[in-house]
């Protein structure tokens, strides 16, 4: 696994470790110096092509500067940023990538929770006390092998599960974007669909909004624009991706730092969300391996099909079908033992899943496809992707055709099943500090940026229970609280109109540096039974 998105075991840190870790940083970084010095030369020699010397040195130098410039600004390219990670090469570009330089901006900024270059901090924080250790669910000591993993995996579902104060917020993020929407399209429709709906989201997911409305064409620019004018948005975050199979709009809130993803007039999203917690009924494990496995892939990048991952409706279904087609009866139980579940979830779909020929069937309890089968029903030229799964709302349309990358998520499931397996193994007990070791932080990590984040949320918005805004639900009225909100029955949810207040609380500024604590941070909301799912989102 490569060491910049994988990180190594307590075991395996001393002298030797240290030193290829040097060996292979150095290593890196001499090719990186290679490919400066072949793109200088090959400007110099382009640069200098004519004129008398003087002018031919000015070119040389010039040009030298303009490519200089150009691998190493300050604002890196995302080539860049993959070249430039945190194993080795470059960070920022220009800046030799050794122990103790900061990982690049970018990477950073759109991904607080990416331990990207994680075994760097290892290094510079190794035998140093009062640190943040990256795993503040831990606060016990847990049993030894797959017991203790059990335990721990509900520890972290209880700690990365979204608080009240969260919810309130994105809550507030959608109002905001709700009323824009209906200044221009009084008559339009806005519903919340994905992971917020559905309540498995982790605290920097992005929200999911559909507008369902009558035009010609989308409009996507006029929508952006508005955006942009009413400030609700961050100015550079604006982006709208018209030539996507889906169409949409991906914003950043100026005030949170919330995603949202708007697109329009598409049915399927609420369809899936409704499906969801339909398969979260029937499966009731499904909400802790779901998170768990959103929070493995998030952090390494592999969470978004543009950046060579699996979107969130194929990891989900990916979890259903391994649970129904699970050979053991208890798997499906309400009280398994989830770390038996989470390692073999690793160990199919990271060694023994066949890719090349089988594809996921969901409806009629699960089952697998022969491609060749499914390629019979396909026009001529198309075949089924890499990751095929089957559209449980919409047959013939393939979930994981986008993921190019699924052979990176394969990889990192084989790379967890190995770690997690020795884990648990009884020779684990003769690992160094195993007692106080973590065992799923062998996987996973939740950075202190994203903890900060989270306790700068619960410092503001913990303290609006008093100043709430509320949501009219055909004439009821309703506050953003849990005791209130809760006598609205799911049933009553679909006969819902979204319609918010004008007026919005003033926010505050997103902090960029604060102190964490484990301990003071407040205990989580239960995501059973979310606030979007409470409210009137058309579900």
């Amino acid at each position: 696994m490569d060491p910049r998105i994988a990180w190594f075991q307590p075991e395996q840190r001393g002298p030797a470790n240290n030193l290829w870790m040097h060996i292979w940083e150095t290593t890196q970084t001499l090719g990186n110096l290679y490919f400066h010095n072949n793109c200088n030369t090959a400007s110099a020699k382009l640069t200098s092509g004519g004129g008398d010397g003087a002018s031919s040195n000015a070119a040389d130098s010039s040009g030298t500067r303009r490519d200089h410039q150009g691998m190493s600004g300050s604002k890196p390219d995302s080539n860049n940023n993959n070249n430039s990670g945190g194993g080795g090469g470059q960070v920022g570009g220009s800046r030799v990538a050794g122990v103790g330089t900061e990982l690049p901006s970018k990477r950073r900024r759109d991904n607080k929770a990416s331990t990207f270059g994680f075994n760097r901090s290892l290094l510079l924080t190794d035998g140093a006390e009062d640190i943040y250790t990256c795993t503040p669910w831990k606060s016990r000591n847990y049993s030894e092998g797959i017991v203790g993993l059990h335990e721990e995996i509900k520890d972290f579902y209880e700690y990365i599960s979204p608080r009240p104060e969260e919810e309130h917020m994105r809550l507030e993020v959608v109002a905001r974007i709700h009323r824009v929407i209906k200044d221009l399209w009084p008559n339009a429709e806005v519903q919340v669909f994905g992971s917020f709906s559905t309540g498995l989201y982790l605290p920097t997911s992005d929200i999911d909004l559909v507008v369902f409305g009558h035009w010609e064409t989308l409009p996507l620019w006029t929508l952006e624009e508005a955006l942009r004018k009413r400030k609700i948005a961050d100015e550079n975050s604006v982006k709208v991706l018209d030539k996507a199979t889906v169409p949409i709009i991906k914003l950043t809130d100026l005030h949170t730092e919330v995603k949202v993803d708007i697109s329009f007039n598409v049915q399927n999203g609420v369809k899936a969300a409704k499906l969801i917690k339909d398969f979260k009924q029937q499966f009731p494990v499904l909400p802790y391996l779901v998170l768990v496995l959103k929070q493995f892939l998030l952090q390494r990048e592999l969470n978004e099909v543009f950046t060579g991952g699996i979107g969130s409706y194929s990891l989900f279904l990916m979890v259903v079908s391994f649970l129904q087609l699970h050979y053991r009866e208890d798997a499906c139980s309400s009280n398994p033992n989830l770390g038996v579940l989470l390692i073999e979830f690793f160990e199919l779909y990271g060694r023994h899943f066949n890719y090349l020929k089988t594809g996921i069937r969901i409806k009629d309890g699960g089952s697998y496809l022969a491609k060749d089968e499914v390629q019979k029903g396909m026009l001529d030229g198309y075949r089924p992707s890499m990751l095929y799964i089957e559209d449980p709302l919409q047959p013939g349309n393939d979930v994981g055709r986008s993921s190019y990358g699924a052979m990176q998520v394969k990889e990192a499931f084989d790379y967890a099943y190995v770690v997690l397996s020795h884990a648990v193994s009884p020779i684990a007990k003769h690992y160094p500090n195993n007692k106080s070791e973590s065992i799923l932080g062998r996987i996973i990590r939740v950075t202190q940026e994203v903890a900060e984040y989270r306790d700068w949320i619960s410092v503001e918005w913990g303290q609006r229970s008093n100043n709430e805004p509320v949501l009219n639900c055909n004439g009821k009225t309703l506050s953003l609280t849990n005791d209130v909100t809760r006598l609205v029955e799911s049933e009553e949810l679909d006969e819902c109109n979204n319609n918010f207040p004008e007026d919005s609380a003033v926010l505050p500024a997103v902090p960029r540096s604060k102190a964490s604590s484990n301990s003071s941070s407040p205990s989580p909301s239960t995501p059973s039974s979310p606030y979007a799912k409470q409210f009137c989102y058309g579900f």
